[in-house]
């Protein structure tokens, strides 16, 4: 699936050799992809794949082998079309889509991203009370401001990169295999040979993984990175302006986006594996939100795995925040033309800014509001599964469009991938209706 094999460039390739990486500056080209991948592992990431491992143990591991090869195909689609053409997911819809469907769907989008915020500052609001004793309302109030003020006032190069050092809490989860006992025969046979009931739970739970591993947010966030990465640096260009460039810059973001949905893959099934070995063999199927998961943890699994899960929590919605606001900001200004980019000041970017605030505020009003968690959850991915159909099917056309993208269109492994996620996609939310 490389994104970077047979590419047709101009001959001004020959003339700017690409310069052979050092191992110093492997870890300087993860940033998008890294950060889009750690951002799905979020607070309600971690309830489905709790509530996963819970309800059925091993057996839904098989679904990570799943999502992986299809989840990198789709975001190295969006990358690659915000890295040649130097414009957004939804200035690159419009092209091919009526303007009335784009806002459409970027509405939707907004809907699940703020549903998707409160479940986030609840369960880390939760957490943390949990942890410390300390009410979670105004952690919760906290956490929202602290986040909200962090992409207003903190340049870009620096916010991305305190985002790229939260990636490392994922790895609190991972910590968590080292101090449960794993039952490694039923771990293995989850991944190739699963045993489950063909109900409509498990195939909540399989659209619920689905849609929480291949969400639109993802989409719309990483391909506008490559825009900011364009933006920020002089000497960047888009591809289809300087082709040159392109060898570089399709290698890094391919090792980028792979990185990252590995890093997101490998979390999610240490989450599942965790609940599975702890909740799952003590008979504690249900799960309401990442919260009861840590507090569950604490008897079972003792205290130290309780803290580890409380503080990926916390660090994972942190991270988590700023990419589900940013990303309805994203799409939704570029439906209207408004001026766009972390680089600058709210004041100079008055209606993206405000999309952000009104996200974040709209999320955090959740925490007022009698709503359960889990149900919150389940129709942030109802959402997200409808969505991301024709998001996905409008990207694999503008990807594959040699108009749009020149020399640049995607190779035949990546358009078979991306169809294919998006065909799963389909699937997915037609198996809900039906089930």
């Amino acid at each position: 699936m490389s994104a970077s094999s047979n590419e047709p460039l101009s001959s001004a390739s020959a003339e700017h050799p690409t310069p052979r990486p050092t191992s110093g500056s492997v870890l300087k080209k993860l940033g998008p992809g890294l950060i889009t991948g750690a951002a799905d592992d979020d607070p309600s990431g971690i309830a489905t794949y709790s509530q996963a491992g819970a309800q059925f143990g091993p057996n839904m591991l098989w679904t990570m082998l799943l999502t992986y090869p299809l989840m990198s195909a789709i975001q190295l689609v969006s990358a690659r079309i915000g890295r040649v053409t130097g414009s957004g997911l939804a200035v690159n819809m419009a092209a091919i889509l009526p303007k009335q469907l784009v806002v459409g769907l970027v509405c939707l989008l907004f809907v699940a991203n703020c549903i998707n915020i409160g479940a986030n500052l609840v369960a880390m609001g939760a957490s943390v009370e949990l942890a410390l004793g300390i009410p979670s309302l105004p952690i919760t109030i906290c956490f929202a401001i602290v986040s909200l003020l962090l992409q207003m006032f903190v340049p870009y190069e620096r916010y991305a990169n305190l985002l790229k050092w939260l990636t490392l809490v994922l790895f609190a989860y991972i910590a968590v295999l080292f101090v449960v006992k794993i039952d490694w025969a039923a771990t293995l046979k989850g991944f190739v040979w699963p045993s489950f009931p063909l109900t409509s739970d498990s195939f909540t739970v399989i659209v619920a993984i689905l849609g929480t591993t291949i969400s639109p947010y993802l989409f719309f966030w990483q391909s506008s990175q490559e825009v900011e990465e364009i933006d920020r640096k002089d000497e960047a260009e888009p591809l289809e302006e300087a082709p040159h460039q392109a060898p570089k810059e399709l290698s890094r973001i391919e090792l980028d986006t792979f990185a990252g949905m590995a890093v997101s893959n490998i979390v999610a099934i240490a989450i599942m594996m965790c609940t599975a070995a702890t909740l799952h063999a003590s008979g504690k199927t249900e799960i309401n939100s990442a919260a009861d998961v840590a507090e569950a943890l604490k008897p079972i699994a003792g205290n130290f795995a309780f803290a580890l899960f409380s503080i990926g929590i916390v660090g994972t919605g942190l991270l988590s925040i700023p990419v589900l606001a940013g990303s309805a900001a994203y799409a939704f200004a570029e439906t209207q033309d408004w001026k766009i980019g972390l680089d600058h000041k709210p004041w100079e970017a008055v209606g993206f800014y405000g999309v952000i605030a009104a996200a974040t505020t709209l999320g955090l009003l959740l925490e007022f509001v009698p709503l359960d968690p889990v149900k919150a959850l389940f129709w942030s991915a109802v959402i997200n599964g409808f969505v991301a159909v024709p998001i996905m099917a409008a990207m694999m056309i503008i990807v594959s469009s040699k108009k749009q993208m020149k020399e640049f269109a995607a190779p035949m492994s990546m358009r078979l991938f991306g169809w294919g996620a998006t065909a799963v996609m389909a699937l997915a939310a037609i198996a809900m209706l039906i089930f």
